[in-house]
């Protein structure tokens, strides 16, 4: 599963055919930190939605697809994602759990969101973390909308995956996840031709996320759009 990674220097891309290029790094990507972020943090996001018998419930109902979800996403096997999405011969997988509305269904929107983009359907994947309901927290909502940007430059929508990165960079307002959401957005300006929106948002990393891991390299690429 691709990532961008920090180098010494920015990466340098070519004259000719940048655009496809710079989504090429995306193919096959929904960045695999935010993926485990999610893992991690998915339940104390639903203890803080519901009520104790409420969250005892959903927990039950949607742990065997959590389970195969997590082990799916440690493996990268495409087997498990798939009996996350649709379950086994005992227990619902996260598709049988999409139509039930609230906070259920919400997240199960965007894990069955996840589940396709890591099985290879794009489109699948957006039209299903599309319906995730952004909530306002510190770190779930940033990391579908970063997922989901992740998933939007697979399909060759590069504004609306630049647009989406910003956002989640916005959202999210820390060190962990910012700059790297900044710099992806960059890179796809770049990749557009529009240095100046580039070059903003590199100035933001630098200014803003000076903590960020992120910022080690972000002088090269500053220097590379000026």
């Amino acid at each position: 599963m691709a990532d961008i990674k920090n180098n010494n220097a920015a990466p340098a891309f070519g004259e000719q055919n940048k655009h496809e290029a710079l989504l090429l790094k995306y193919k096959n990507v929904v960045i695999c930190v935010l993926v485990a972020l999610i893992v991690c943090v998915c339940g104390a996001f639903f203890y803080k939605s519901y009520t104790e018998k409420n969250f005892t419930e959903a927990s039950t109902e949607m742990a065997k697809a959590q389970e195969y979800f997590s082990e799916a996403v440690m493996a990268d096997d495409a087997t498990l994602f798939a009996k996350a999405l649709n379950g086994d011969s005992i227990e619902a997988g996260f598709l049988a759990f999409v139509d039930k509305g609230g906070k259920v269904g919400n997240l199960a929107n965007l894990y069955v969101g996840l589940c396709y983009a890591h099985m290879g359907d794009m489109q699948q994947a957006a039209n299903y973390i599309e319906k995730y309901d952004v909530a306002d927290d510190a770190m779930v909502s940033p990391a579908a909308l970063g997922a989901l940007a992740d998933v939007k430059a697979n399909l060759g929508q590069a504004d609306e995956a630049a647009a989406l990165f910003v956002k989640a960079a916005e959202a999210a307002d820390n060190n962990t996840l910012s700059g790297q959401f900044l710099v992806k957005a960059g890179e796809i300006f770049e990749s557009l031709g529009k240095k100046d929106e580039a070059l903003k948002v590199y100035e933001q990393v630098k200014a803003k996320y000076p903590q960020s891991p992120a910022s080690r390299t972000i002088d090269a690429y500053i220097e590379r759009v000026k």
